[in-house]
């Protein structure tokens, strides 16, 4: 039997997550998911990869609005609107991988504060309902959208992965290496890999791909360091066609509802 464990959404590309235990999934990811992406001045997407300090960086929802903070001083934060007045916001084209699109950029208080945060000039910007960006055409049928998720609007782990692989490391990892949106307990190491279509209580959805992990897994996630590991590990037994994979990518296919830690995975 498998039951949904966890329930992640990261508001910011690249920063904190928020543990929920229920959440809406929409055709683009779960609400609030991604919806906000750091950019350079070029308009070119920002992630730990370039400043790993993002991981230093919480978020939390709260009274209407998405609060940032420094998760080792929390007082020390700033709080931003879900929403603001429609045509109040200059748009901009902003790139992510292979995609650009456009999105709206931020009040300056906004940006300077990040800006002074990462010791980096950045600017947030948000992506619009209006703004339509493809899921990776490779694999998501035609129509699927994403927010600024890399390229699909969902990723799911088994926690019998993850400790399939803390069996093998030397001290092992917590699951927000992996940036999950969904974790499951039950069954075994890596069985999503073969998932296809499947319900979460009675939102349907369907693996398409699994990821490819980039270097971001071997950030710690509490302190911005970064080591070997768990790359150098899973290079020993998850590396296809040179890619190290780990977790499924997933797309909803059903209607938009509400998914909630507890609920079982159906076929």
């Amino acid at each position: 039997m498998l039951i949904l464990s966890e329930l992640w959404i990261y508001p910011i590309k690249s920063m904190g997550g928020i543990a929920l235990t229920e959440a809406t999934a929409q055709p683009r990811g779960l609400q609030y998911d991604r919806r906000w992406m750091l950019i350079d001045e070029t308009g070119r997407f920002m992630s730990q990869r370039e400043i790993p300090g993002m991981a230093l960086l919480g978020t939390a929802i709260e009274d209407a609005h998405l609060r940032v903070f420094r998760k080792k001083t929390p007082a020390e934060h700033i709080r931003i609107p879900l929403q603001f007045p429609v045509g109040s916001l200059p748009e901009i084209m902003a790139t992510i991988w292979d995609d650009t699109c456009i999105a709206q950029v931020l009040p300056p208080d906004i940006n300077d504060w990040f800006s002074i945060q990462l010791k980096q000039k950045v600017q947030l910007v948000y992506m619009p309902d209006s703004t339509c960006r493809d899921a990776d055409p490779h694999y998501a049928p035609e129509g699927q959208h994403v927010s600024f998720a890399d390229g699909f609007p969902y990723l799911i782990i088994g926690q019998a992965t993850l400790d399939e692989l803390n069996r093998q490391l030397p001290e092992p990892l917590p699951m927000n290496r992996f940036r999950p949106n969904f974790v499951f307990t039950g069954g075994t190491p890596h069985e999503e890999d073969e998932w296809s279509d499947f319900q979460i209580g009675s939102i349907a959805f369907r693996g398409v791909k699994r990821c490819a992990r980039c270097a971001i897994p071997t950030i710690d996630q509490e302190t911005a360091i970064s080591k070997a590991e768990p790359i150098k590990t899973l290079a020993t037994y998850r590396s296809f066609n040179k890619k190290i994979l780990f977790g499924q990518n997933v797309i909803l296919t059903g209607e938009v509802g509400v998914v909630r830690v507890g609920e079982f995975k159906e076929e």
